[in-house]
């Protein structure tokens, strides 16, 4: 009978912990939420950027190169999900893996490195037309930053 009852204890331990340990973003708090790299506050929905580690905690930032530079003294292993905001769209977030970035002087970042991402490539590139610039993908950006 005591095996019975232990068994279930530890049962329920465990899927309490699991529940508690989400792995999912929560919306940046606009205004209110501060960078985990620079400590400014977010204000700007075209450009922040956020990841979540495996464990659920949360990492905000307020532009895409704070979280870049932020990965360059972690270790990004840990990484369950990155997001940056879509520059086409404010306030929607999207895959930081799968976006389309461009660096444009003439697309001003709160950190001034001129960096915007976009869900879509072909958006990138019309905006491109717009402001010139370059396009990356997530790793060739993560290089291009590493090399400053």
């Amino acid at each position: 009978m005591n095996t019975k009852l232990l068994k279930l204890f530890v049962g329920t331990i465990v899927l309490l912990l699991t529940i508690s340990c989400k792995v999912a973003p929560e919306a940046i708090e606009y205004g209110k939420d501060q960078c985990n790299f620079c400590k400014m506050n977010i204000v700007d929905q075209t450009h922040s950027a956020q990841f979540v580690t495996a464990k659920g905690k949360q990492f905000k930032f307020d532009a895409i190169e704070c979280m870049v530079h932020y990965f360059g003294e972690s270790s990004e292993e840990k990484i369950a999900i990155s997001l940056v905001a879509d520059y086409a769209n404010p306030g929607e977030m999207t895959d930081a893996e799968t976006a389309t970035y461009l660096i444009s002087e003439g697309i001003k970042s709160p950190m001034g490195a001129n960096l915007s991402a976009f869900s879509v490539k072909s958006t990138a590139e019309e905006f491109q037309q717009k402001h010139s610039g370059e396009i990356f993908t997530w790793e060739l950006l993560k290089q291009k930053l590493s090399d400053k």
